[in-house]
């Protein structure tokens, strides 16, 4: 693979993703019946971006964890690097891990 110019985050000195970079993201079982996989791949810069491909690979899969005014789900929660994340507009780097969890209820 050539090698090409990448965008840093200066912060933290790391790779920005772009819109053509694969990154790995962890599903809920609760979602599982939408991918078929515990870990799938996905385009995009940005979590927003993310969850646009990943619903474009697996139909209906970001009405499950965004609404319709593209907030959270109460019962979903995103985690880039092992922290939660609030902010759908967040940039992403080529070395994040992107893991959604889905919480359980119930008696």
């Amino acid at each position: 693979m050539p090698w090409k110019w990448r965008k840093r985050d200066e912060a933290t000195n790391n790779d920005l993703c772009s819109a053509n970079d694969l990154m790995k993201v962890s599903i809920p079982s609760p979602l599982l019946s939408y991918t078929n996989a515990r870990e799938v791949e996905a385009h995009g810069a940005t979590l927003s971006a993310l969850l646009a491909d990943l619903d474009r690979l697996y139909p209906g899969l970001r009405f499950r964890v965004v609404d319709e005014q593209d907030n959270m789900r109460p019962h979903m929660r995103l985690f880039v690097n092992n922290e939660q994340v609030f902010d759908l507009t967040q940039a992403l780097h080529t070395t994040d891990e992107v893991c959604l969890v889905q919480a359980l209820s119930g008696g």
